[in-house]
């Protein structure tokens, strides 16, 4: 996502996929139905305006939109803990930070940049 217009700043997009353990999908979204507020508060706070994640089987599609003006946090102890709390769920790193895949980026249409006629 690209170029600011009369509604805000340019924001920065990053997709990024993931990938749940077998029969952990409904044990994994319970969980981001009650996301602690003090998660929310930290992506905020990091330049965080928009975050979804999708599913696809076990297959989640995570995109992300920041104001790059806001230089992203390191982990902090919270980050930390619901990392740990996802372990379970999901594939990651020993240290428990979940394994992200970086997307390429393929097609992209923004109506505001179509010309008027």
């Amino acid at each position: 996502m690209s170029g600011g217009d009369a509604t805000g700043p340019a924001l920065s997009r990053r997709v990024w996929l993931m990938h749940l353990k077998p029969e952990c999908a409904a044990e994994y979204k319970a969980c981001h139905d009650a996301i602690w507020p003090e998660m929310l508060a930290l992506m905020q706070a990091g330049g965080v305006r928009h975050f979804t994640i999708h599913r696809h089987d076990l297959t989640l599609i995570a995109v992300q939109d920041r104001d790059p003006a806001v230089p992203p946090p390191d982990p902090s102890p919270v980050h930390w803990k619901w990392w740990a709390a996802m372990a379970p769920l999901m594939e990651c790193h020993p240290d428990t930070r979940p394994v992200q895949t970086p997307t390429e980026d393929v097609f992209a249409f923004h109506a505001q940049t179509l010309p008027k006629e």
